[in-house]
């Protein structure tokens, strides 16, 4: 529903309410250079300006473009650096303790891993491939040997000449230098061929584990590695699923620390932990869309887990977009709410990062089939029900349609101020809310459309508030007849 009125590729926002439920404001696309369209994102500041930036990694060919984060939502582009290979799920980190992010990144058309060193100032040096047993799905980092310096940890199934399957995870321990050792394999249990890994200590005794989900036919299954501490890991049960697991993520959705808790997509599932390494059965959450990545995170401060997830669309039948579960602190979470991105495809794969100097955890999702990069913005205290567009359908020239109603919330501590409420041409707005809205209220924002001539019409609501510097709108679309 919420999208841009600029010309500019992103508009800025800048909240300075305190937290409330997280609202996402889409602002606008950002296109890379391509041709390739964007696979995947890792978020991290890469110039050390203390603004975030994005590494991108588009497919085919295999290029890792760096997107430079202005402080206000919008980007530059920065450098790009082409592999003879095909890089897949990149991650930031510091491997060298010096303060300098690096790239360590998947790759699933060789036997090996890659990484990049950061040079502080936004570019790398070449990639550096360093072996292992087979093709690497996914990657993840943690100190998985106990030396202090972070490892490498990768899921991998067959091998570059289709000649072996390893299905195992592997550790490839770090000097601390952003070097890496050879991998210490463990062979995955009960046949698992593993998609997707998440670290964390789920038996809580200061060893890092992994969670691994993926297929072991004719089951979908995810399987917990409980680790020795020297790289190696011992297999602790095995929890079914209804459907494959294209992402995975640790979080702590309950008051105990002591328990880490599992989200998995493509069907949304979460599985509490008893803290020991065992885990309760999975538990469906129902969604209209189709989740594709999760990522486990308190977006509206309440120091409370929600989860987020990129939501795949499928041309007429659903739209792509971000959904926004909120946790309840007890191991469950509300209905989702849906924010609807770009076009009616995409929607593969997501990030957060606060990308306006606010505070506020912000997303970009990506849409293969766009080639383009979305930022929702958190608004955090103005809340819109509903979050999709307002469409008016047919209405006849020179008439006017029967109103389309959306409800402001005003999710704050403080009084909303709201200086206009505006609509373009072909509609008319009404409102109740006033000049201000006092925390906790909430108001009503009618729309009416009077097409003058034949043809679809999109239009915008333009809002504007104390809770952002740009305005906030909603999507209005009609078709004259």
């Amino acid at each position: 529903m919420l999208r841009s009125v600029s010309a500019a590729i992103f508009a800025i926002l800048v909240t300075a309410s305190p937290f409330g439920l997280a609202q996402f404001e889409t602002r606008g696309d950002f296109a890379v250079s391509g041709p390739a369209a964007p696979y995947s994102v890792a978020v991290g500041d890469f110039n050390g300006d203390g603004i975030a930036d994005i590494a991108a990694v588009l497919e085919p060919p295999g290029t890792v473009e760096i997107l430079l984060g202005n402080g206000d939502g919008t980007f530059r582009l920065g450098a790009a650096y082409v592999f003879g290979a095909t890089p897949q799920h990149p991650v930031a980190a510091n491997l060298r303790h010096n303060g300098v992010l690096d790239l360590v990144l998947s790759d699933l058309a060789n036997d090996s891993v890659w990484v990049m060193l950061g040079n502080g100032d936004g570019t790398f040096q070449p990639a550096v491939a360093y072996p292992t047993t087979a093709t690497s799905y996914m990657v993840a980092l943690g100190d998985f040997t106990g030396s202090g310096n972070l490892d490498i940890a990768t899921t991998e199934g067959y091998n570059a000449q289709f000649t072996f399957d390893c299905n195992c995870v592997e550790i490839l321990p770090g000097n601390g230098d952003g070097t890496f050792r050879a991998p210490i394999t463990t062979p995955l249990p009960y046949g698992l061929t593993a998609y997707v890994i998440a670290p964390g200590d789920f038996n809580d005794d200061g060893k890092l584990d992994i969670a691994a989900a993926g297929e072991s036919l004719p089951n979908m299954e995810v399987a917990i590695l409980l680790g020795n501490g020297n790289g190696t890991f011992s297999a602790d049960g095995n929890y079914l699923l209804s459907s494959s697991c294209s992402s995975i993520a640790a979080g702590y959705f309950t008051s105990n620390k002591r328990k880490l808790d599992l989200a998995l997509v493509e069907s949304l599932y979460v599985v509490l932990g008893n803290g020991d390494g065992s885990f309760a059965p999975p538990t469906p959450y129902s969604s209209n869309t189709l989740p594709s990545r999760v990522i486990a995170q308190d977006i509206d401060g309440d120091g409370k887990v929600d989860l987020v997830t990129s939501d795949v669309g499928s041309y007429k039948a659903r739209p792509a977009g971000v959904s926004v579960y909120k946790g309840n602190g007890d191991g469950s979470f509300q209905k989702g709410v849906f924010y609807h991105v770009g076009g009616d495809e995409g929607g593969h794969y997501l990030a957060t990062g606060d990308f306006n100097g606010d505070g506020k955890p912000d997303i970009v999702v990506l849409n293969e089939v766009n080639s383009i990069i979305t930022t929702l913005l958190n608004t955090g205290v103005v809340s819109f029900s509903p979050t999709t567009p307002l469409n008016f359908k047919k209405q006849a020239v020179g008439t006017t349609s029967n109103p389309q109603t959306v409800k402001l919330t005003n999710t704050g501590t403080t009084a909303l101020r709201i200086a206009s409420v505006k609509a373009s041409a072909e509609f008319a707005v009404t409102s109740t809310c006033g000049s201000s809205v006092a925390a906790g209220a909430t108001c009503t924002i009618s729309a009416t459309f009077s097409p003058t001539k034949k043809g679809t019409v999109q239009g915008t609501i333009s809002i504007v508030d104390s809770a952002s510097t740009k305005p906030q709108v909603i999507e209005l679309l009609g078709t004259g007849t």
